[in-house]
């Protein structure tokens, strides 16, 4: 019988601090503003002849890469219907109801997201630990991203 082990990883490492907005309709959204955000994990793994069901330092370090991508900059949310977001010399230009926005380029991420929210990114980023682990026998995985204490968001993947 196969035995199924859980890995928790919950660094305070693990995080990035960055800008967003969450966009509520068409016609209101959030100040711009930022988080430090924090990232944990939940990994669901066979038990190993070896003793260990998947390398701690492995997941470590591919959570960790993926926090540094998106620390210290402006997130926008690339697939919201509320806005429209245009290159515009080294700025994006973001334009939402009846406001336009600009920001750097170099300090922004336009992300493939809906909304600038703890749920959006925790897929986000679940989405990319999962492509990073193509090969791992995993059989559960639960990605989640907290925006303060008590606040977070999470997204699960199971085998099937």
């Amino acid at each position: 019988m196969e035995q199924l082990t859980t890995l928790y990883i919950d660094k305070e490492s693990h995080k990035f601090s960055s800008a967003h907005y969450t966009i509520f309709s068409a016609s209101e959204r959030e100040r711009l503003h930022g988080h430090n955000y924090s990232v944990s994990a939940k990994i669901v793994a066979p038990m190993g002849d070896n003793g260990f069901s998947a390398d701690y330092n492995v997941y470590k370090t591919r959570i960790a890469t993926l926090c540094d991508k998106l620390d210290e900059f402006t997130l926008l949310a690339g697939d919201s219907p509320y806005q429209k977001i245009s290159e515009e010399g080294d700025c994006y230009r973001v334009q939402y109801a009846e406001q336009e926005m600009l920001f750097l380029q170099s300090d922004t991420l336009v992300l493939p997201i809906r909304n600038a929210t703890v749920e959006e990114f925790s897929q986000y980023l679940l989405q990319h630990l999962l492509a990073d682990s193509v090969g791992d026998d995993l059989r559960e995985v639960e990605l989640c991203v907290a925006s303060g204490p008590g606040q977070k968001g999470c997204a699960s993947w199971v085998k099937k």
